[in-house]
């Protein structure tokens, strides 16, 4: 089979993009960290609440984090350290230094219940933890029965200077109430940690391309999360591919890019943290992007060049009032993943901004991106753009066997940023990982005639009507683009006779919505048996905190 068999999105990249990739400049995430850290040392790296650090601040603190873990924590190589922040400046300073002592960073969700921090840190075996200082009470609760041994508390004012630092710790731990009581015998502030680490000597370890440096656990909305074990390689593999797929786009220590998904989440932590700080780009963390009004303040004033984001947010952004005020001058391009962009979203958004939306395709278990539209493209294709280089997709049916361009049935990918494998699930590793290194992605998906991976529902999220299959993300589409709509999810229920039938469940824009009305909607813009049996109303839809809808959550509901 020839290249352009297999790869038949090959003969339409843009020019200087390679179908393969080529070698892989360093040997781990440690040294492409320093190797910036040194290129870029006097710019600045991040910025949060109006304070920035440069690379070379980054640098120094990292180093200084990671002797406190070897050498005053005496953590040994491969121990793994679990991060339960949001986006601040310790949280780069915390990864980095964990990736340079060798270690494997475990990152978990702040605002995870009892329940879900155990299970992750029972699972992944993790024997430190750096936390939020509004989250300890919940590690409180199940710390003894996990192998968590040293604690580091982190105030949200720590790298802020002693004036701003000690003000925002006020406002949020007086006027915010985030801090309930806890006690943690043995805690150690983040500021000690590395004014101890400052004292002593870093030794870096001997650190391959198939360590683990991460364990990323998938979200866990579809069963019991999992950690994805991913490589030094996997990572450092999927930082070039971006790279080489974006090519001259992107200018090396001159970009600005808005980070405001979750760094715990893969879609940030790959596509915003790792990739642009190799590339010497400025990256303002938003803590809490939920702040709309803070968060439209932070784009006014940043002059950015990129904005990474998910089709809710967007959705939100172009809602508040004073967005469209914004000078979008300076933004190169705007790419949005995690879950499907809506048409009716990509349609504002270039209204309003005068820049597309593009659309990207990735997974835990793929370290970030499996696909991107070139950023040349000038509207919204609907799909998730090509495969980036040495990235290989096929189509296949229930059976296994790969179907033709232009067939839907289930995604499957093989390139150097697949997975090692589900640590300590080796029967899920043979589940998803097959033979010959394909992953089973669970999305249902085609390749069209221009060579676009285009991602049409989850495997699980499909619903059968009469036998017929019914794409929740069609559903949606359409009734997105009513004007009263302002959030739409579609979920299969039981019916007696049909099987199953859609229910809706819908945030209204225009409060004289009526269902009568969005039915009528439908029946003129749906075929009969995709036209919603049920519509609910709700105040809000669940969301996770990368701001995805929770389908599985709604459609339990919906059962009940």
């Amino acid at each position: 089979m020839s290249a352009i068999d297999r790869k038949p999105w090959a003969q339409h990249y843009p020019p200087g993009v390679p179908v393969e990739l080529g070698p892989v400049a360093f040997s781990n995430l440690g040294d492409m960290v320093e190797a910036s850290a040194q290129r870029y040392s006097e710019l600045p790296a991040f910025e949060n609440f109006g304070v920035t650090l440069t690379y070379a601040d980054t640098s120094r603190w990292a180093r200084d984090f990671a002797a406190y873990l070897q050498n005053g924590l005496g953590l040994a190589k491969g121990e793994r350290v679990a991060i339960m922040l949001p986006n601040l400046l310790q949280y780069p300073v915390t990864l980095f230094g964990i990736l340079r002592a060798g270690l494997t960073a475990v990152s978990i969700n702040p605002l995870y219940t009892e329940r879900e921090l155990e299970h992750q840190l029972v699972d992944s075996g993790a024997t430190a933890i750096v936390i939020l200082e509004s989250a300890a009470h919940t590690l409180q609760s199940v710390i003894a029965h996990t192998l968590v041994r040293h604690v580091i508390i982190a105030s949200v004012g720590d790298m802020l200077g002693t004036l701003k630092g000690t003000l925002i710790n006020f406002v949020f731990r007086t006027v915010k109430k985030q801090v309930p009581a806890y006690a943690l015998p043995g805690a150690v502030p983040f500021s000690a940690a590395l004014a101890e680490g400052a004292k002593l000597p870093f030794r870096p370890p001997e650190v391959g391309p198939d360590d683990i440096a991460f364990l990323q656990y998938t979200g866990g909305t579809t069963g019991i999360s999992k950690g994805a074990m991913l490589t030094h390689h996997n990572v450092l593999a999927n930082v070039e591919q971006t790279r080489a797929f974006f090519g001259d786009s992107l200018k090396p220590g001159a970009e600005i890019c808005i980070t405001c998904l979750p760094l715990y989440h893969i879609f940030a932590l790959v596509l915003n943290c790792m990739l642009y700080f190799q590339l010497g780009g400025k990256q303002v963390l938003i803590t809490n992007p939920r702040d709309l009004d803070r968060f439209v303040d932070t784009l006014a004033r940043s002059r950015f060049t990129i904005l990474v984001g998910v089709n809710t947010l967007f959705n939100a952004l172009l809602n508040h009032p004073r967005f469209a005020q914004i000078d979008f001058s300076t933004m190169h391009y705007c790419y949005g993943g995690g879950a499907p962009i809506q048409a009716s979203v990509a349609q504002r958004w270039k209204a309003v901004t005068g820049k597309p939306l593009l659309e990207g395709y990735g997974l835990t278990e793929t370290s970030g991106v499996v696909s991107a539209t070139p950023t040349e493209v000038a509207d919204h294709t609907g799909t998730t753009g090509f495969p980036v280089p040495g990235t290989e997709v096929e189509i296949r049916d229930d059976k296994g066997a790969v179907l033709p361009q232009g067939a839907i049935g289930e995604v499957h990918v093989r390139g150097p940023q697949v997975m090692a494998g589900y640590w300590h699930r080796a029967d899920e590793t043979i589940r998803m990982l097959g033979p010959d290194g394909f992953l089973a992605t669970g999305d249902i998906g085609l390749i069209t005639p221009q060579g676009y991976l285009k991602i049409v529902d989850r495997l699980k999220d499909m619903i059968l009507v009469s036998g017929f299959n019914v794409y929740p993300n069609e559903i949606e589409e359409v009734v997105m683009k009513h004007p009263g709509v302002l959030e739409a999810v579609a979920v299969g229920v039981p019916d007696s006779a049909t099987g199953e039938a859609v229910k809706l469940f819908i945030v209204k824009k225009d409060a004289n919505l009526s269902v009568s009305d969005l039915t009528a909607y439908c029946r003129a813009h749906l075929t009969g048996y995709k036209v919603p049996r049920h519509i609910e109303f709700r105040g809000a839809l669940p969301k996770s905190a990368v701001g995805k809808i929770l389908r599985r959550q709604l459609r339990e509901s919906a059962h009940t």
